[in-house]
C-alpha cells in the first residue's frame, strides 16, 4: 500500500486498483468455465424417411387407434385410461390371429397414437411411453423365453454385428399421426 499526503500535510492510505480489472476477468472467466448449463433436449424421435408411394392398404384388424384428449382416452373408440394403453397393445402386438378384434401377427401390428392439440404434454407422454414400455414388455418376455436374463442381457449377448431376431418377430410400429386441429 502506498501513503500518499493530502493538502493538511497528513499522509493517507491509497489502495491500488490496477490489478482489480484483471482479477475480476479472471472471476468471470473461471466461473463460465466451471458452470454447467442444463438444456432441455426433449424427447428423442426418430422421423421415418419421406415416403416416396403412397403407404400401403392396412387391414383395419391390423390397427390399433389411440386417441389421447385433455380429458379422456379412446382406444379404438372405447373409453381406457393411460394405464389401459400398455396393456391393450401387448394383446394387440401378441395376438397372433386369435382374437378377431386384434392383429393378425405381430409384423402387420401397427399402433396409431393421435392426440389433439389440446392435450397437455405430460399427459402426451404418458400415454406415448406407455404404448413404447408395451413394446418394450413384449420383447423382455420373448428374450426370457429365450433363456435370457431380460430383452437388454439379450441384446447385451448378441455379436455386434448380428441381426436381433427378436425385434424382427416384433417391430415397433408406432404411427404418430397429425394432432386433431381441435
Amino acid at each position: 500500500m502506498r501513503r500518499r499526503s493530502s493538502r493538511s500535510g497528513q499522509r493517507q492510505a491509497e489502495v491500488p486498483t490496477s490489478l482489480l480489472a484483471d482479477i475480476a476477468f479472471l472471476l468471470l472467466i473461471f466461473f463460465l468455465v466451471t458452470t454447467t448449463i442444463d438444456t432441455d433436449t426433449g424427447i428423442y424421435l426418430e422421423l421415418p424417411p419421406p415416403l416416396l408411394e403412397p403407404p400401403p392398404p392396412v387391414n383395419e384388424r391390423n390397427l390399433l387407434n389411440i386417441l389421447v384428449r385433455d380429458d379422456a382416452v379412446l382406444i379404438d373408440g372405447r373409453a381406457a385410461t393411460v394405464a389401459d394403453i400398455r396393456a391393450e397393445v401387448v394383446r394387440h402386438v401378441t395376438n397372433e390371429g386369435r382374437d378377431p378384434a386384434y392383429a393378425d401377427s405381430p409384423r402387420k401390428a401397427i399402433v396409431s397414437f393421435k392426440a389433439s392439440r389440446s392435450t397437455p404434454y405430460a399427459r402426451y407422454v404418458d400415454a406415448l411411453d406407455a404404448a413404447k414400455l408395451a413394446y418394450c414388455d413384449v420383447r423382455d418376455a420373448e428374450a426370457r423365453s429365450l433363456g435370457a436374463a431380460s430383452y437388454a442381457a439379450y441384446r447385451t449377448a448378441l455379436p455386434a454385428d448380428a441381426d436381433d431376431p427378436v425385434s424382427e418377430r416384433y417391430p415397433v410400429k408406432l404411427s404418430l399421426a397429425e394432432p386433431d386441429p381441435r
